[in-house]
């Protein structure tokens, strides 16, 4: 399974949800149903800001609030550099304005518990994936800058080269079996978001 030490986001390994929704009660039964994970409840854009750190897996965040709405929320997020997950969770029907908005998924209200945990576990194992897939190139990288510039007898004598080519080998089935445990919307879906991420002109 894709998980190690760097995947937990708080000492008892369970990954940190915010919610961020000016209806205090959409908050305490989002926090509720998502008892497998620790839930923090903001009830506005500046609240909810005010509680981000880098240890947030996932937001979930409502697009229409007084104040600062979801989409600046959203917006502020993303200029700050956070790498976590969001989710909007509205009940606002989607338009293409849509479009420009850095979102990870889109969930319409009202959302039940099942779905809820769907989209969470979704989230969390593509972020997973993104950062399995950074480890890969860079290890990728690495062994392929040593073997050009370092002479084939000394590489393989060496543990250090034998680790970084048994870390790969390890990294790539991982990335094997997590792709080849989707189904088509999923893997689509996860291929919409890694192109996404890696767009050079965002």
């Amino acid at each position: 399974t894709m998980t190690d030490e760097h995947d937990d986001s708080t000492a008892d390994g369970r990954a940190r949800v915010l919610v961020i929704d000016d209806e205090e009660r959409v908050g305490q039964a989002f926090a509720l149903w998502l008892d497998d994970y620790r839930v923090e409840t903001a009830t506005s854009g500046e609240e909810g800001l005010e509680m981000m750190d880098e240890g947030i897996d996932v937001v979930l965040l409502d697009r229409h609030m007084p104040g600062l709405s979801g989409s600046e929320v959203l917006e502020r997020i993303r200029e700050t550099g956070y790498g976590c997950r969001v989710a909007m969770v509205t009940a606002v029907d989607p338009d293409f304005d849509i479009v420009e908005m850095p979102f990870d998924d889109y969930v319409p209200k009202p959302v039940d518990r099942e779905a809820l945990q769907e989209v969470i576990g979704r989230l969390l194992r593509v972020d997973r994936y993104d950062r399995r897939m950074g480890e890969l190139y860079a290890v990728d990288r690495t062994i392929a800058t040593l073997e050009t510039e370092t002479r084939r007898p000394r590489l393989e004598g060496d543990d250090r080269y034998a680790e970084l080519l048994d870390r790969k080998a390890e990294l790539e089935a991982e990335l094997q079996e997590f792709v080849g445990s989707l189904d088509a919307a999923e893997l689509s879906q996860l291929f919409d978001l890694t192109l996404d991420d890696a767009d050079p002109a965002e």
